[in-house]
């Protein structure tokens, strides 16, 4: 399979599954609003969709490809039979746990709604019934790592839309047949996400099936020092690789002290997402295994050289996402979530914590791209030390600036946690002689960066002869931008006819 369509199935299947997010997201904002319900299921949803999110992107890729791929098949087939075995166990009793003690868990992730006994109730009933996802996506994380060192991205790239795909449903059968209260709303929709989820692992486990790879009966797992080995790398590379949901999942504990704000973080972050999750995709499913390959072949050189490239492809979108979303906050909030329960001051208060949370899509794509290598080389501990750092710097910062600016200074602190990030995995880099900005990055961020200036002065311009936000008229931005963007980009040689044939070219 050539390079390009690898690519472009991965890269369609999760733009698909972010384009079915913002749908999923638009009918939560009609249906539920940012009220006290909402709150309550954003919040106990959001602990599922943290894992959903970390393990769906390939965050357990790290831990399994580079130490499956130094197997002989059968062998691999045999490690990946075991640790789905150990992992299918242990999530069943995590989810046990879970379900006897939603309470305690619910004041743990909204510590700020202490005082609302009621609230809380709600929190801990919506977990209790939207975290059997966990086990079943998770699973299904594994099974998608062991077709993607095949070489087979269908299932990887279709099966996590039915997630989402079956939460749309739900929202349209209840909206279009059923006059429910928002309480009970919430709560058919947290149990519709547990069944999409087993929906998505039977996907999963049957396209292991028919391409006769035999991982999907449980047993005995054989103790070998390689599973103690995966195990044991285990949290620090969930850690590692779900980095930024792990910013979004503390600020949400902060802003749960504000009215609204645990949903106007989130719908925010979901607007952001559709960039980022794109960059996380291809990384862990293209980028990681090559660099695994490479580091496996003690090739440096061509390590850097394929991560420098991959730095550049990733800024290439990111940053013109970044300025967009920055520019057309306002539109975009009230276009996509300003309807039914959602109020204009729900608008309102969602654009300021998009733009602030904008400044840091850079740098949480550079930290995410750049992270494979890391995990390529095995060097967990440098990639956990600088996910840590980000959290850490990410918790200061929320709380220094939430106090003069509310959830919006709570948003500027993940970006600061994002620049943090960033920063230590090139420091951790450093160390290991694997960071080596060429001149063509450079020229190539120069290039990028005056793209990306001409994209917002027209978009700047344009915004003025559209008033009123509209669907249209934020259509007629947002393609008019990528236009721009192209055009710029093209005219700058941000994008050259070389990239396109080297992008064409067999891996």
């Amino acid at each position: 399979m050539s390079l390009i369509r690898s690519s472009l199935l991965v890269g369609l299947g999760s733009m698909a599954s972010r384009v079915l997010g913002f749908v999923r997201d638009v009918l939560f904002a009609q249906a539920l609003g940012a009220g006290p319900v909402a709150d309550a299921f954003l919040a106990a949803f959001r602990l599922p969709n943290l894992v959903r999110r970390i393990v769906g992107e390939g965050g357990l890729n790290p831990a399994l490809i580079p130490a499956l791929s130094r197997l002989e098949p059968d062998d691999a087939a045999a490690t990946a039979g075991d640790v789905l075995s150990v992992f299918g166990l242990a999530l069943l009793g995590l989810t046990g746990l879970v379900e006897i003690g939603a309470g305690l868990l619910a004041f743990i992730l909204v510590p700020g709604l202490h005082d609302d006994g009621e609230t809380l109730a709600l929190v801990a009933l919506y977990t209790r019934l939207s975290f059997p996802i966990v086990p079943c996506i998770t699973l299904a994380s594994i099974g998608a790592a062991i077709l993607n060192m095949r070489g087979r991205f269908g299932a990887t790239a279709l099966a996590p839309l039915a997630v989402n795909g079956g939460l749309i449903l739900a929202l349209v059968v209840m909206e279009a047949g059923l006059s429910l209260p928002l309480v009970q709303k919430a709560a058919w929709l947290a149990a519709a996400s547990s069944l999409a989820g087993l929906i998505q692992l039977a996907l999963v486990a049957a396209a292991l099936r028919s391409g006769k790879i035999r991982l999907v009966r449980f047993r005995r797992p054989r103790w070998s020092p390689l599973l103690k080995s995966l195990l044991l790398a285990g949290f620090p590379v969930l850690v590692a690789s779900g980095a930024m949901q792990l910013f979004m999942l503390a600020a949400t504990q902060i802003a749960s002290f504000w009215p609204s704000g645990v949903s106007w973080l989130y719908y925010a972050e979901r607007v952001m997402q559709l960039p980022l999750g794109l960059m996380a995709a291809l990384g862990s499913s293209l980028l990681l295994p090559e660099l695994a390959r490479r580091h496996q072949a003690g090739e440096t050189r061509a390590i850097v050289a394929a991560q420098n490239r991959a730095l550049e492809v990733a800024l290439l979108l990111a940053l013109p996402a970044s300025a967009a979303l920055f520019i057309l906050a306002r539109p975009m909030s009230s276009v996509l979530f300003e309807r039914g329960a959602f109020q204009s001051s729900d608008a309102e208060g969602t654009t300021l914590v998009l733009m602030a949370l904008s400044v840091g899509l850079p740098f949480a794509t550079a930290a995410k791209v750049l992270s494979q290598t890391l995990f390529a080389r095995g060097s967990l501990r440098a990639a956990l030390a600088a996910a840590i750092l980000g959290l850490a710097l990410t918790v200061a910062a929320s709380v220094a600036l939430a106090w003069p600016l509310g959830p919006t200074g709570i948003a500027l602190g993940v970006s600061v946690g994002c620049l943090g990030h960033a920063v230590a995995v090139v420091s951790g880099l450093r160390r290991f002689g694997l960071w080596s900005a060429d001149r063509t990055l450079m020229a190539r961020m120069a290039r990028i960066a005056v793209a990306v200036l001409a994209m917002s002065l027209g978009l700047a311009g344009a915004g003025r002869l559209f008033p009123q936000a509209g669907v249209l008229s934020l259509t007629t931005l947002c393609l008019g931008g990528l236009a721009l963007y192209a055009l710029a980009a093209w005219a700058t040689g941000a994008v050259t006819r070389d990239d396109w044939a080297a992008l064409m070219k067999k891996s």
